[in-house]
């Protein structure tokens, strides 16, 4: 089908009385969920764990499909790693965490941004499309369900839109969060690379919230949400373009904000009792406690011998005897590949491999 892309603002009406209403609830729990962050002294643990997570969850849409022991392992042994789907979702670990920085450097989130953050998904500079032929097809009956903008000149101009439509507020006094479903409604329609458009699009997503103020590290859970509504997702984005159908395309991605926002106040409060129960029980039982040694541990769900002796200074017989009686005392759990020993941070890898949605969410 055809859909003429908008050029943005939208010369629509959108802060309906369902819109307003659902926005204000997003705003109540990403505002906690901003707040809740902030009670990890160390919220690089945060985004290194929940990254991880919503890389595997944002892949997963696009069929890629990785186990978190996979992709747990691929980070610390990429020669071992067998799954070419867990190196896609470092992939996009990576991408984010690029993303991230360019972002707080700048407050923007500009085209040469949404380059890097592609370039590093794809692990190619193909840039934004310059060839036709790109169409979007139904997964199951392989029928072509929307096509793109076919022309170079067409697809710059657009995303040079976006990109004011983005960073300039002056542009329009919508609430973020409703310009932020738009974004991404127009994102994935202008759909200008050849690959990795989807993730590329829910990346940019949680980047605009960080570059607007309303989070301060990237730790929304959208892409878990999109995994348990996928149908949803596509008949909402379709239905904007067949009917014009905004207002259930903006709640739908409202919905998201609020609901991941709930789920993930409460990942945050688990892992923030867990460092506290390692904190203090370490402490207690071992004269090698130290807050590097915790910071350590809840930065990998699994860590190895050599993450310790670089995080900590000290030599690899010494930190294999302090991963041991770890062990001994039920913290970590030791598991062997090839010829490396890994230790798996228990309480860690129950709270980020637990059910977070389900499919009525």
């Amino acid at each position: 089908m055809s859909y003429s892309i908008p050029t943005l603002p939208l010369a629509i009406e959108l802060e309906t009385v369902p819109v307003l209403k659902k926005a204000a609830s997003a705003h109540r729990y990403l505002a906690e969920l901003k707040g809740m962050s902030r009670s990890i002294p160390n919220q690089s643990i945060l985004v290194n764990t929940l990254s991880l997570q919503e890389a595997k969850d944002s892949s997963a849409i696009e069929n890629i499909i990785t186990t978190h022991d996979e992709l747990f392992r691929e980070e610390l042994f990429p020669e071992f790693a067998s799954n070419a789907s867990a190196k896609e979702v470092k992939n996009y670990v990576t991408a984010l965490k690029r993303g991230f920085d360019l972002v707080q450097q700048s407050s923007l989130l500009t085209n040469n941004h949404i380059l890097a953050i592609q370039e590093a998904l794809e692990n190619n500079r193909a840039g934004f499309r310059k060839l036709p032929g790109t169409e979007l097809k139904n997964d199951l009956t392989g029928e072509i369900v929307y096509t793109p903008p076919q022309s170079h000149d067409e697809i710059l101009r657009l995303m040079s839109n976006l990109e004011r439509f983005i960073n300039d507020d002056a542009m329009s006094t919508l609430d973020p969060l409703i310009k932020m479903a738009i974004i991404h409604h127009q994102f994935e329609s202008i759909h200008p690379f050849y690959d990795g458009n989807g993730r590329t699009g829910r990346i940019i997503n949680v980047l605009y919230l960080v570059a607007k103020g309303l989070l301060d590290i990237p730790v929304l859970y959208l892409s878990r949400y999109i995994v348990c509504n996928k149908a949803d997702y596509y008949q909402k984005l379709q239905k904007v373009r067949e009917n014009g159908e905004w207002e259930p395309w903006v709640l739908y991605m409202l919905d998201s904000v609020e609901t991941t926002s709930r789920k993930t106040i409460t990942i945050v409060q688990e892992i923030g009792t867990a460092i506290n129960q390692y904190r203090d029980g370490i402490r207690e039982s071992f004269k090698f406690y130290s807050q590097d040694l915790i910071n350590n541990l809840f930065y990998h769900p699994y860590t190895k011998i050599e993450f310790l002796t670089h995080a900590l200074n000290i030599t690899r017989p010494t930190a294999t005897k302090y991963l041991d009686a770890l062990c001994a005392e039920g913290y970590l759990q030791k598991e062997k590949i090839g010829r490396s020993n890994y230790y798996i941070n228990k309480a860690l890898f129950g709270i980020l491999t637990k059910p977070l949605l389900d499919s009525n969410t």
